[in-house]
This record gives C-alpha cells, structure tokens and sequence, in this order.
C-alpha cells in the first residue's frame, strides 16, 4: 500500500499535480489542511480514496479538524496542528495522540517536513508542497509504504 501524505497546499497545485504525474500510483492521499475550499478539485486530482481535514486558513470549511483513521495496521491522528501548537514543538500533539492509543499523528501547518520516531507514537509532518520554509526551501511530501508485512516505512520527498 502506497499512501501520498501532503499539506498546506494553499490553492496551488502544480507542485501536487507533477507529483501524481511522476509517482507511481497511491492507493490513498491524505492531506492535512489548507486547501483553501479545493477540496473538491484535490479529490478528483488523487485519483484515489483522500482523507482531508481543515487547516487554519480553511475558512467556512466543512472539513473536520481532526480525525481517526486507520492506515494499515496503524491507527492513526490526522490534524492541522495548530490546535496543538505545533508550531512550538510536537510535545503536545504527540501527548494527545499517545492518550488517544494512536500510532501515528499527522500534521502540517509548519510547513517544514518531519519524520519523528521518538516514543510511542510516530509524529510525521510533510511539510509544504506549495509553500515550503525549512532550509533550502524545496517543496515536500511523505510517501508511507506499507510492506507485505504490514510495517510501515516513511520517506520525506522533495521536488
């Protein structure tokens, strides 16, 4: 199983578009927040199942701002994070997603890619894909492979 992990990508979508273009095909997208009411236009670009929460600059959004889902044998927290401050650290987002017995926790809204396997849970954030800000400023996204174990592998990719 291949899952396409993106955030924040704030209405531009060339950058979304060549990696669906270039990658081989996902089995399900899961973005996490931001979108900026495209939903709809992200949905048919996956050409596969998307889960999609709300970020903090999806205004009058319907999305959920958070929810539980399994991937795999992984049960897993999709949020934003601002709600976690996670902007300040991933001490608290990861608390909550300890208490909550899950796996993995997935944000963005830093817009700066992070694979965390300290702990009990696993904490990945995939950065931006349109908007990126950690050193060198390349557009990101994780890739989770699931092998015919049912273990998970996490890549940070770059554009």
């Amino acid at each position: 199983m291949r899952v396409l992990i993106v955030s924040d990508t704030h209405g531009k979508h060339e950058n979304l578009r060549e990696v669906l273009r270039t990658e081989p095909r996902f089995d399900k997208m899961i973005h996490l927040g931001d979108a900026e009411g495209y939903e709809d236009e992200i949905a048919a670009m996956a050409d596969c199942p998307l889960e999609i929460v709300a970020g903090n600059n999806d205004f009058f959004s319907m999305l959920e701002r958070e929810k539980e889902i399994w991937v795999g044998k992984y049960k897993v927290l999709i949020t934003h994070g601002h709600y976690y401050y996670v902007s300040a650290g991933i001490k608290d987002i990861k608390k909550e997603a300890r208490g909550r017995g899950m796996d993995i926790v997935m944000f963005g809204h830093t817009h700066r890619p992070l694979v965390d396997r300290s702990g009990s849970v696993i904490a990945l954030n995939p950065g931006s894909i349109s908007y990126p800000r950690q050193d060198g400023r390349c557009p990101s996204y994780i890739v989770m492979e699931i092998d015919s174990n049912g273990d998970a592998e996490f890549t940070i990719k770059y554009l």
